[in-house]
């Protein structure tokens, strides 16, 4: 028997889904709140609200948009990065951002 998973919306998180693969998320109509939305990974959610109540003190957890903490809850939860393997960079001519560190050896993010 293969092992499921949960993926919640994105927009409303209300809704969930079940699904016998593993992925970062699904993009499908949420029947909860209609909106075309990604379901993210149940893991990455649960990542992102323990980062939401109890910010890294590594970096100003605050001062990221909502789509970054996601990207951020994502890295964590799915691979072997760390906090420490992420800097908040100000773009001069833009918005604040999160920028990945990379091993110029190995390209890798």
């Amino acid at each position: 028997m293969s092992r499921t998973r949960s993926y919640r919306c994105l927009n409303c998180l209300d809704h969930a889904v079940t699904r016998s693969f593993d992925t970062s998320h699904l993009s499908m109509t949420c029947p909860n709140c209609g909106s075309f939305e990604r379901f993210a990974n149940e893991a990455v959610i649960e990542r992102f609200e323990s980062l939401e109540a109890s910010p890294p003190a590594e970096f100003d957890w605050d001062r990221l948009e909502r789509r970054e903490k996601l990207l951020v809850a994502e890295r964590l939860a799915r691979t072997d990065k760390t906090l420490a393997d992420f800097d908040v960079v100000v773009d001069e001519e833009a918005a604040d951002g999160v920028e990945g560190r990379t091993d110029p050896e190995s390209g890798d993010a």
